[in-house]
């Protein structure tokens, strides 16, 4: 690919994040974050209290990257087939037959929300389609759109009711990202935009093409031995039973990342390179992405909880102890 072409490109992203932000007051890093994992053909967990503004952050994500859009809302009594469609028997020339009715997951972006408020046997349904962007019905196969991700929201403060998301189902999971409530200027901007007449008009930047572009210009980008050394060396000093682990790790943590994670920050620091203009991947890429990519991905033991200990801190620490080169 030309010079040119990779800079219309990385432009197109860049326009991407400023239109975002102009209908999502603050959350700046989220919306970066959240455009990482888009490029590197991953799904987010986003968790925060009701109200920050997390579903208008999908709508406005889909809306400026011309994609079409679909919101589940996640309830005890949710089924599967509520999920991905189901198939309904349909009269055709006196016989009856068999036609799919495809469910809201079909769509580019999927918004999941509260996904911890429906069983186990529902939150498996996206299983597939997060990990394979397929949806299996019956014997049948059937494709999901391109590009396809999962977005989905939690609140961390309700559990009655609620079905903790299972380790295997995190780790599908590219980044946990924490939206925080906003400073007071930020909320004074919400309030101009949300209690007044002021509308804000987002503009469509990318489509779908553009964004499949990107993601194979980005998996064709070249990191060097000492930054993908980095990178494994922090998802290795997560694990207890490594003679790198440092104390924190031993003391804090019962399992360490999977290979996932390390496949996730290596994808998301080349994005993160391709947003800065850059076509190299740095160590501040690498560190830009750990919290992000390992927070969801440590099960921490009951020291830790007792000590008020979490991920991030742990993550903090190993990021401390393993040296650059």
């Amino acid at each position: 690919m030309d010079e040119k072409t990779l800079q219309e490109m990385i432009n197109k992203v860049k326009m991407c994040e400023e239109e975002i932000g102009k209908g999502i007051i603050g959350q700046r890093d989220i919306i970066r974050q959240v455009l990482l994992a888009i490029l590197s053909d991953g799904n987010v967990l986003l968790e925060g209290v009701p109200g920050l503004g997390k579903t208008e952050l999908v709508k406005a994500i889909s809306k400026v990257l011309s994609t079409s859009f679909s919101r589940i809302q996640f309830t005890p009594d949710l089924m599967p087939a509520d999920v991905t469609g189901t198939n309904l028997i349909i009269k055709e020339e006196g016989n009856n037959v068999f036609q799919f009715e495809p469910g809201p997951v079909f769509a580019n972006i999927v918004l999941a929300d509260e996904i911890n408020r429906a069983t186990p046997k529902t939150q498996s349904a996206l299983l597939e389609a997060m990990q394979e962007k397929t949806v299996t019905v019956g014997k049948t196969t059937y494709e999901l759109p391109k590009p396809f991700m999962v977005l989905a929201t939690q609140n961390p403060i309700e559990n009655e009711g609620t079905y903790p998301l299972p380790e295997a189902q995190l780790d599908r999971f590219l980044f946990k990202l924490l939206v925080e409530f906003p400073g007071k200027n930020e909320l004074k901007k919400i309030m101009d935009i949300t209690v007044t007449n002021q509308k804000v008009e987002l503009s469509p930047i990318m489509n779908g093409e553009d964004i499949m572009a990107i993601r194979t210009t980005i998996k064709d980008m070249p990191i060097s031995d000492a930054v993908m050394d980095y990178a494994l060396s922090l998802v290795v000093a997560t694990h207890p039973e490594s003679a790198d682990a440092p104390e924190v790790t031993k003391k804090y943590v019962a399992n360490g990342a999977s290979p996932r994670a390390a496949q996730a920050i290596v994808k998301t620091a080349k994005a993160r390179a391709f947003m800065e203009g850059r076509y190299n991947v740095a160590f501040e890429d690498v560190q830009f992405v750990a919290y992000p990519a390992l927070r969801h991905r440590l099960a921490l033991n009951f020291e830790a909880i007792s000590d008020g200990v979490s991920a991030d801190d742990v993550v903090r620490e190993i990021m401390a102890s393993v040296k650059t080169v």
